[in-house]
């Protein structure tokens, strides 16, 4: 039997928010609210940067020590701001994977930094046409730079980057950073959205993930991976779900992910449009609460 959980980590797209929504349900806010109330300390776990994950947040009356683990764990700041964690990758290893990956879709790296150049393109008509609206939202912190090296020159580390386009093409992506010498000195994650035929291949310093940022949240906080719990639908949330010793997918996940869980004794939860998150996290604080009776 689990003991009852004193974090939780949460993914935001396909877990907190409606497959086609971009706000949080009632129902999870207060759920994630309760939470709060009752000891748990609820960090957000994303692929987003944080100037893309807060305005999810804000309104929810979330606490502002509220843990914000994004750009997929390298960046971690609490949701008032204060830097806790942040991890860089080198210049000379970003404009490698610029050269490996172009060809197969959009390239695009993140800095730790607010403003035009917080995200750095070739050019915005290579943008992948499902992420429109992505680049509508961020154009005052997108720099076109051609050629993209041009960026990233020594000294110039930046957190993250990522490369969109359709599922087939970063699947092949994905395949070529794999046989590359680059898989030595970065890590690779892919997420997909069917739906939209949509891929990310996001691109990350050696080591880090979601997974090796909520372990560090717990060994800061002093709590055991078994009184951890994660929650998310895709692939950049296996590490997570993998080190957390209470993982939950969302019914939402692919079938080759829900079949996973099941080899891995994961949970499964209702539905991101069911609200499935707000389904766990109720249980969640029930199990606490009826602990200190």
């Amino acid at each position: 039997m689990h003991p009852p959980i004193r974090l939780v980590a949460i993914d935001i797209d396909g877990t907190l928010l409606p497959t086609f929504g971009r706000k949080i349900g009632e129902r999870t806010a207060q759920a994630l609210i309760a939470a709060q109330e009752a000891g748990i300390t609820v960090a957000i776990a994303t692929g987003r940067r944080g100037a893309y994950t807060v305005p999810v947040l804000e309104g929810l009356g979330l606490r502002a020590d509220t843990p914000l683990i994004t750009s997929n764990g390298a960046v971690t700041r609490t949701l008032g701001g204060q830097s806790m964690d942040r991890c860089h990758m080198e210049a000379s290893v970003a404009r490698g994977l610029c050269g490996l990956l172009r060809e197969f879709g959009a390239v695009v790296f993140t800095f730790d930094r607010s403003g035009p150049g917080e995200l750095v393109l070739e050019n915005l008509d290579w943008t992948h046409e499902r992420i429109s609206l992505w680049v509508e939202a961020n154009r005052h912190a997108i720099k076109v730079v051609s050629p993209l090296e041009d960026a990233l020159p020594d000294g110039e580390n930046p957190i993250q980057g990522m490369v969109t386009g359709t599922i087939e093409r970063m699947r092949l992506a994905e395949l070529a950073f794999k046989a590359s010498a680059w898989r030595t000195s970065s890590e690779c994650v892919r997420t997909e959205y069917p739906a939209r035929d949509l891929s990310i291949l996001d691109l990350l310093p050696r080591g880090v993930s979601k997974g090796s940022a909520v372990e560090r949240l717990a060994q800061r906080l002093g709590i055991d991976r078994k009184e951890t719990m994660a929650i998310g639908d895709n692939w950049n949330d296996v590490e997570m779900l993998e080190w957390a010793g209470q993982g939950v997918l969302m019914g939402n996940a692919a079938q080759e992910l829900r079949t996973m869980a099941k080899m891995r004794g994961w949970k499964q939860a209702p539905p991101n449009d069911q609200e499935g998150v707000a389904a766990v996290l109720e249980a969640a604080v029930s199990k606490v609460l009826a602990a200190r009776v």
